[in-house]
């Protein structure tokens, strides 16, 4: 067998593999999906069929119940806050670092991400007193500054590796023409950070938008801070859980975001594309 024949086969084997791993992944969606169409006791007596008769029954009832309109708003603003704190506090924390580069921006960039290796769960009942005390608990607003300190870590790590592709030269240059350092990352580095930016985004935007602790412990005493996972989760009961509504409410959640990947998951190829350019 020629080498081309060799490749072929192992391209193709490559893909039939990639497709079962993400059959795997993606079934239990489409079951979600499926299943918010239908009644209860099509849902109880046979999960895996297809609908009988397909029904908005269920997607009606949960969008006047929860008041999806008001928590998709929530859920906007606290992804919208949190986005806009990580992708500006990382990129720019990742230009100064790389551009400045001696040992002391080693510790400070080594005390940035080391953050990634604690297990939320150890933190997290200290973390609910300490926004109790600064009032940042059962707001919007607090809860989407809190997704900074989780979120900043990971995303100066991505932006930090990708500030090795940009040539320290353009900054030379830049200096040489009066501008500041500020301005060079407005109108110049930042620009040129847009494959890595919108893979933050994207990553960011599915974990914020789909997070359940978090939300959980800070804003679920109150309907107006909820967000759309926790009430989605309130069709969800020990003695008794209403299935039907449960599906509905969870596609209704998860499908703002898969639309957003969908859209922007071609940055994401570039992105890492691009940060694995310079070795």
């Amino acid at each position: 067998m020629g080498m081309k024949k060799k490749a072929m086969v192992g391209r193709i084997l490559l893909l039939i593999v990639l497709t079962v791993i993400a059959a795997v992944y993606i079934y239990p969606v489409f079951l979600m999906f499926m299943n918010s169409f239908k009644p209860f006791g099509e849902v109880v007596s046979d999960p895996i069929a297809l609908p009988k008769a397909p029904t908005f029954e269920n997607i009606t009832y949960v969008v006047n119940k929860i008041q999806y309109g008001h928590l998709f708003i929530n859920n906007v603003i606290i992804t919208v806050i949190g986005i806009a704190g990580i992708v500006f506090f990382s990129s720019l924390a990742a230009y100064i670092l790389d551009r400045r580069r001696n040992r002391y921006t080693a510790l400070v960039y080594t005390l940035i991400i080391t953050p990634m290796l604690i297990p939320f769960q150890t933190i997290m009942i200290t973390l609910l007193k300490a926004m109790n005390v600064l009032h940042l608990d059962q707001s919007k607003v607090g809860l989407g500054i809190q997704y900074w300190g989780f979120g900043i870590p990971m995303a100066a790590f991505i932006f930090f590796n990708f500030m090795k592709t940009i040539p320290k030269e353009i900054d030379e240059s830049a200096m040489i023409d009066g501008a500041s350092t500020w301005h060079i990352y407005v109108s110049i580095i930042f620009p040129l950070m847009k494959s890595v930016t919108f893979t933050v985004i994207v990553l960011d935007v599915m974990w914020i938008w789909n997070d359940f602790l978090l939300p959980l412990l800070m804003v679920n005493s109150s309907n107006k801070t909820k967000t759309l996972v926790l009430a989605a989760y309130t069709f969800v009961g020990q003695m008794n859980t209403k299935w039907q509504y449960a599906m509905a409410a969870m596609t209704l959640t998860v499908l703002p975001s898969i639309i957003v990947f969908i859209i922007l998951q071609k940055y994401i190829v570039e992105g890492v594309v691009a940060g694995a350019v310079k070795g």
